[in-house]
């Protein structure tokens, strides 16, 4: 029996070091931990591909935290089958939990089912705030660097859209877009 560690953080600007220090805490080698930065609502993952490659019968992939190994239910349910017809089985740290036996994989389907309920509420929550932000008059998305003003102030004193792009710094088609939208309003 080997020990295998799996760790996961959503984006490349979290850090996975508190993850990675419980699976060695638990004895898991570093050349035996895989990890990933990347959503856990795919389950194609680099790092979880290689650890699939990697176990055999009778091994332990040990994981911090139950929504680490993935978010939606049934890619979950998917790892969890892959994984118990390899003989290998999969103990989450912080919940205390095994698929090792019937039970073991009943309470992880239902704790996935909640990690991915939980997932949606996020969703909901940021969506309903997105939408309250518009309503307030919040514009999303980087600020306009052009001085829309000057470009069309050009524009009417007849200097050439090329011409216009070079003295501003900016590309030719903003100049034509800036324009058009100009026309169009």
């Amino acid at each position: 029996m080997r020990n295998f560690g799996y760790a996961r953080v959503s984006t490349s600007q979290q850090s996975l070091d508190l993850q990675i220090q419980a699976l060695k805490a638990e004895g898991v080698k570093p050349n035996r931990i895989f990890s990933d930065k990347a959503t856990g609502s795919k389950a194609d993952r680099e790092g979880l591909n290689l650890l699939r490659l990697k176990v055999e019968e009778g091994d332990v992939i040990l994981v911090k935290k139950l929504d680490r190994l993935g978010r939606d239910t049934a890619d979950m349910i998917q790892l969890i089958k892959e994984f118990d017809d390899m003989g290998v089985s999969v103990k989450f740290l912080d919940d205390g939990i095994s698929t090792e036996g019937t039970m073991g994989k009943m309470v992880v389907t239902i704790l996935a089912a909640v990690a991915q309920a939980e997932r949606q509420r996020i969703l909901e929550r940021t969506n309903e705030g997105r939408i309250e932000a518009r309503a307030k008059g919040i514009r999303f998305g980087r600020k306009p660097s052009v001085d829309r003003s000057q470009v069309i102030k050009l524009k009417r004193s007849g200097v050439q859209a090329s011409e216009i792009a070079k003295q501003l710094g900016i590309a030719r088609s903003t100049v034509y877009a800036i324009c058009k939208q100009e026309v169009d309003v």
